[in-house]
């Protein structure tokens, strides 16, 4: 398809038929992208190790940092290739996909090179005990090899997502991950590498992800990955800046939130504790990727109407998505309320892992289906260049509200003679309640704003 022929489409089509086209393979893909980090908790679960399955969940704060550059780079980069592509500057946004991508790919390397340099401290950092120790350097020292393609893979993702062209991201990402399921068990127990073999079978994953997506941007009418075109200016980097900052504040704090978590979870509660959260936040993240995926579907409608100046096809867009992700995060927190004993089980049989992941878990799916809206507030007001508020957001659910509370909260709770680590448990479903109230102050001038089309050219706001 001509680029003039995906610009009518994505401008004239039915919202709701065409988020819907491009949500399904974005949403397989965020699952399958949760099949990476299930799959490693899933198998090494079956060790019977609770330091081995904590040492999982103290990585998995660091594999995030991975995902916030990737993410980064590839939203921020990606944000203005869909607005460039409204507006129909081809040009621009082929240069964006080059120097995206390498800039991206330079910076896992600088990751890899400091992290094995400090690999024992950072895996202090990230929160491991005495006892997780050695599990946690040897999944961590693999995982850091594969940190430049794995950043690559990511930015590929996101500018083939962004330019609507979804099935090509899924196929990339989802031949890893089927490829992932194979390999685990056969590392962990057929070569008896343990935790080791978890993170070979990830970075081998993740490999073979890269290597599909780069192939995938030369099919079609994607734009192409070119060395020729990476040509960095300051414009270019201040536009990923502004487009990726919402992100990278996201899955940043993620990370950080995640090794205070640990960090408390230890204190209070033990490696059982480090495990039980652990579980809970991939089993969490499962219904938290159907979200996103529904959510990268519309981005791509956003930016390319928004770059068109039609902003009701951007409003209407919007409210379906609140809709139909507000109904399915409520159909699995019901679930998840009923299930929780049986879901934790899947990841551990260690009696004191389930009933304080049950606990957990069932705190978080009282206040979930708030995150539907909440979410796809950021992401509109990421795509379209409201960077403050965006990114505000971004840092609220996982940095401003969460860890205050899972650092202090547990003191409290000390105070008035109620368990500490129930603090620990109930930090993230407060966080949740105040970011959907922040939500809902911060997005109304928005939408009062998206009442009227606009035919002339569009200036972009970073407010």
């Amino acid at each position: 398809m001509e680029q003039h022929e995906k610009y009518e489409r994505m401008t004239t089509w039915p919202v709701s038929r065409l988020v819907g086209r491009l949500a399904i393979p974005t949403t397989i893909t965020m699952l399958v992208t949760a099949l990476y980090n299930m799959a490693d908790t899933f198998f090494v679960g079956l060790l019977d190790n609770t330091s081995a399955t904590g040492a999982v969940g103290v990585v998995f704060s660091f594999m995030a940092v991975i995902q916030a550059c990737g993410f980064f780079f590839g939203q921020g980069s990606g944000t203005y290739i869909a607005r460039f592509l409204g507006q129909e500057q081809v040009e621009d946004a082929q240069r964006m996909v080059s120097t995206g991508f390498f800039t991206a790919v330079a910076t896992g390397v600088a990751i890899m090179m400091l992290g094995l340099s400090f690999l024992e401290p950072l895996a202090y950092l990230l929160g491991s005990t005495e006892t997780i120790l050695p599990y946690a350097k040897a999944y961590l020292r693999i995982i850091l090899l594969g940190a430049p393609y794995m950043i690559g893979a990511l930015v590929l993702n996101n500018q083939l997502r962004f330019q609507g062209n979804a099935f090509y991201s899924m196929l990339g990402i989802g031949s890893g991950a089927l490829l992932n399921v194979v390999l685990d068990p056969l590392f962990i127990f057929g070569l008896k590498m343990g935790v080791a073999g978890a993170a070979l079978a990830t970075i081998i994953s993740q490999f073979v992800s890269f290597v599909v997506l780069l192939i995938c941007c030369q099919k079609g009418d994607n734009l192409r990955v070119s060395f020729r075109l990476f040509r960095p200016r300051r414009s270019d980097y201040a536009a990923i800046l502004r487009g990726g900052f919402p992100t990278l504040c996201r899955q940043g704090l993620s990370s950080i939130s995640t090794v205070c978590l640990n960090f408390m979870a230890g204190v209070l509660g033990g490696d059982a504790a480090i495990a039980a959260m652990a579980v809970v936040a991939k089993i969490m993240h499962v219904a938290f990727c159907v979200l996103l995926g529904f959510g990268q579907g519309f981005q791509p409608v956003c930016g390319f109407n928004y770059g068109a100046g039609l902003y009701r096809r951007v409003k209407e867009a919007f409210w379906f998505c609140v809709r139909i992700g507000t109904a399915l995060l409520l159909a699995a927190s019901v679930a998840g309320w009923i299930f929780a004993a049986r879901l934790v089980g899947l990841f551990s049989q260690d009696a004191d892992v389930i009933r304080i992941g049950m606990q957990s878990l069932r705190w978080q799916c009282v206040v979930f289906p708030t995150v539907g809206f909440s979410t796809m507030c950021n992401m509109m007001m990421q795509t379209m260049g409201f960077v403050g508020r965006s990114s505000f957001l971004s840092m609220a659910r996982q940095g401003i509200f969460f860890i205050p509370f899972v650092l202090f909260l547990p003191w409290v709770f000390s105070q008035i003679g109620l368990p500490p680590l129930l603090g620990v448990q109930m930090a993230q479903a407060i966080a949740d309640a105040l970011t959907f109230v922040a939500s809902m102050l911060l997005v109304i001038g928005v939408l009062r704003g998206l009442s009227f089309d606009r035919t002339t050219d569009v200036k972009m706001d970073s407010v």
